[in-house]
């Protein structure tokens, strides 16, 4: 059995300017048969993530917080609970509207690598 708890997982900034802990990754575990990789963001208030765009499809679940999701040219709304698909190389950001920490999982098909993602501004 595999448990990892968010509390022991490194912070780090990623290119997007996103606060990341990566909770499930194949190239941090080779021991777990996975082809994606599972993120616990953060945004807070007022930011936006840098404009970017990854090789791999990715999904948020929005867990607390609001927030403005920017795919290609295409804006909504978000909010706890609900889920949003991010098809491979599409332009995206997400900004925190409220007043909280904008709070979710992120979830990437194939595994997320540093490589793959591509910064735009």
């Amino acid at each position: 059995m595999y448990v990892k708890d968010l509390s022991k997982c490194k912070e780090f900034i990623a290119g997007d300017d996103c606060l990341i802990r990566e909770l499930l990754n194949p190239r941090l575990n080779k021991e777990l048969a996975l082809g994606y990789s599972l993120a616990h963001a953060i945004v807070k208030p007022g930011d936006t993530t840098r404009l970017h765009r990854m090789a791999s499809s990715e999904v948020y679940y929005i867990l607390e917080g609001k927030g403005i999701m920017n795919i290609d040219n295409e804006q909504k709304l978000v909010s706890p609970g609900q889920t949003i698909y991010i098809p491979p190389k599409s332009i995206q950001s997400i900004t925190n509207s409220g007043q909280v920490d904008l709070v979710f999982l992120a979830i990437v098909d194939p595994a997320w690598r540093e490589e793959d993602e591509d910064i735009l501004l």
